[in-house]
């Protein structure tokens, strides 16, 4: 088997560039671009590699940076400064202040608080363990979520273990449990647009491809991607509960497990007031900084009291309170401050690389024509009705992130889904907002995110309860958004 995958692999590594070679040789469909057969070629060589993930995902990821301008495709500046895009700077910022989050042990608190008011029987207890990882991952990390709230569940399982006789319940409810934690953390990164890497990577990707149309905030994804999160949300918990054999557990939840842990916490401490303020205030920021319409009437965005609103992102808020944590003192640990620098170590560069390829590949379709030459070819879609393209582009988005990387998906996807609403005349955010939610329906395969891994990784799933659970959660996600976005888009 280990013979057999080296082998799949070397193959892997050699056709990529081979494939952009054979391309790029080939002429060029339209003769005024003429890079833009080579430019189809590298995104085939780097989608390859990304999908195999052949060499670390974020190797892979630097290649635009070195083959764009070798080619002649873009120029070296203007790929350099894809990698340092502003969306970028909203993702660390928003991973600072988790930092910061993580480190005074708010989360915990958070999370404890809730399962002590759920935990009560099987069906509230896995909704306790959902509605905790749904609510931080809108927040934090859906991977970091998992890993966090991972411990305090096996802690759980491990203490049930104890007052089931019956096996066969009790590994049906671990596997519940588990499967639920994964699934509410992926399904909370959905509702924000800070939730998960690829809704920023949207963000950029529409914020490049119309730059005046001033209609994508913080509010209107949240007004989106929650109904969609919420209800899936819902959708998903009542699934596993059906699997749990309730009546057999009743009145095996009296352990006060998380009463017992939160009552150990102890009074909240001035630091993690501290930082659940500036949490706090960050997420009001954001919602408020563009203008709110309500009907008849409109409640002004905070941004319209400086003259130069227009050059005041979301990006901006989140790098401002995130160097307040760095000034801000701790009460309880004199000469720190609410986030050392050494916290940072923990910031995943190689989603960073990742994002700053994808935008340059962006870049690229537009520089070498390859753009303008799909949306010509997808002139033949026109007639067709939008519920059907959207329909078509969720399934396909949804079968390629159960076996790819999330981000990576996404950041194929999109410069195609541009090049289709341009041809068709499509509103813009009619195909790229449920592409981008149906990239995180990866709920089937153990590899399809993090967060399946890790829960998988415990030993009390087995990969067909994954697939069987997934398939329904991914179905339904798939009808959800088709359906919320029709009616907000078309």
């Amino acid at each position: 088997m280990p013979q057999q995958k080296n082998l799949l692999s070397t193959i892997a590594l050699i056709s990529g560039p081979l494939l952009a070679i054979l391309l790029g040789s080939l002429p060029s469909p339209d003769a005024a671009h003429p890079h833009l057969m080579l430019m189809a070629g590298i995104t085939i060589w780097i989608a390859l590699w990304w999908l195999t993930e052949v060499i670390h995902i974020a190797v892979t990821s630097l290649i635009p940076f070195v083959i764009l301008p070798i080619c002649g495709i873009s120029d070296i500046k203007v790929v350099a400064a894809q990698y340092m895009d502003p969306v970028l700077f909203l993702f660390i910022g928003g991973f600072f202040l988790a930092f910061a989050i993580e480190h005074w042990g708010l989360h915990k608190r958070i999370a404890l608080k809730i399962l002590s008011v759920t935990g009560r029987n099987a069906s509230m207890l896995l909704l306790g363990v959902m509605l905790t990882a749904w609510i931080i991952s809108m927040w934090i990390s859906n991977t970091a979520t998992v890993m966090m709230l991972l411990s305090a569940v096996l802690a759980v399982i491990y203490q049930i273990d104890h007052h089931i006789d019956n096996k066969t319940h009790h590994r049906k409810l671990a596997s519940a449990l588990m499967i639920g934690l994964a699934y509410a953390a992926t399904i909370g990164g959905m509702a924000t647009l800070v939730g998960t890497p690829t809704n920023m990577i949207f963000y950029r990707a529409y914020m490049d491809a119309y730059p005046t149309a001033g209609d994508l905030t913080f509010l209107s994804w949240f007004k989106i991607g929650f109904p969609v999160s919420a209800l899936l949300f819902l959708a998903t918990w009542m699934t596993l509960r059906s699997r749990i054999p309730k009546k057999e557990l009743q009145g095996v939840f009296e352990v006060g497990v998380f009463k017992e842990g939160y009552k150990n916490l102890g009074k909240i401490s001035p630091d993690e007031k501290r930082v659940g303020l500036i949490f706090i205030l960050t997420a009001v920021l954001w919602f408020t900084r563009a203008d709110i319409p309500l009907g008849t009437f409109t409640i002004k965005g905070w941004s319209k009291l400086f003259s130069n609103a227009s050059q005041i992102q979301d990006s901006t808020i989140a790098i401002f309170m995130a160097i307040l944590l760095f000034i801000i003192p701790s009460k309880t640990m004199p000469g720190k401050k609410l986030l050392e620098w050494k916290e940072t170590s923990k910031l995943p560069y190689d989603i960073i690389l990742l994002f700053g390829s994808g935008f340059a590949l962006a870049k690229g379709f537009e520089d070498s024509g390859l753009s303008n030459y799909l949306a010509a070819q997808l002139q033949i879609l026109q007639g067709v009705n939008p519920i059907w393209i959207i329909l078509m582009v969720c399934v396909l988005v949804t079968v390629i992130s159960e076996f790819a990387s999330n981000v990576a998906s996404i950041q194929l996807v999109l410069p195609i889904l541009v090049s289709l609403q341009q041809a068709m005349h499509l509103p813009p955010l009619l195909l790229m907002i449920p592409a981008t939610l149906a990239a995180s329906l990866g709920f089937m395969m153990p590899i399809a995110t993090a967060g399946n891994t890790i829960v998988f990784s415990s030993g009390h799933i087995k990969t067909k309860e994954m697939a069987v659970a997934g398939f329904v959660a991914n179905l339904t996600g798939i009808v959800l958004i088709t359906l919320i976005c029709y009616m907000a888009f078309a």
